[in-house]
């Protein structure tokens, strides 16, 4: 039997990192559960304080197939390179130009929601397909392959 896997990111601010990788991924932002129609009313239900609200937040899969994200509020910032990073299948089964074509595409899209563009890496055959390093809108590196 397999178990499920969760990615938690940590953040200076988790409903906006939530929001920029439901939009990276095709997800979307967890919804509260059922009966509540907003988190704020889910969270005064439970009896969360105001002022920690916004600690979490998640993004889901709609499909069901991809992993949840689950960012948590931190006190400190991001202080070197991530030991652990996404690749953002946006290229799939795409070679040379085309590849870097689609995978600039992608970069561009997510540079307008608030990504930083960090590196190109141009396909070297057999081994280097290529790729694009990009980081978050808190830092967090990830790549477009």
């Amino acid at each position: 039997m397999s178990l499920e896997v969760q990615v938690t990111i940590d953040a200076a601010d988790p409903g906006a990192l939530a929001e920029f990788w439901a939009t990276a991924l095709g997800y979307r932002v967890q919804p509260p559960p059922p009966p509540f129609t907003t988190w704020d009313e889910a969270l005064e239900a439970w009896g969360v304080p105001a002022g920690r609200r916004h600690d979490a937040s998640a993004a889901v899969d709609p499909d069901g197939h991809g992993p949840r994200l689950f960012f948590q509020r931190v006190p400190e910032g991001k202080s070197a390179k991530n030991r652990l990073h996404l690749d953002v299948r946006a290229a799939p089964g795409l070679a040379g130009d085309e590849r870097m074509a689609a995978l600039e595409t992608a970069a561009e899209r997510l540079v307008a929601h608030g990504a930083t563009r960090l590196l190109r890496v141009d396909p070297e055959p057999p081994l280097v397909p290529g790729n694009i390093v990009m980081a978050d809108p808190e830092g967090n590196e990830f790549c477009l392959d």
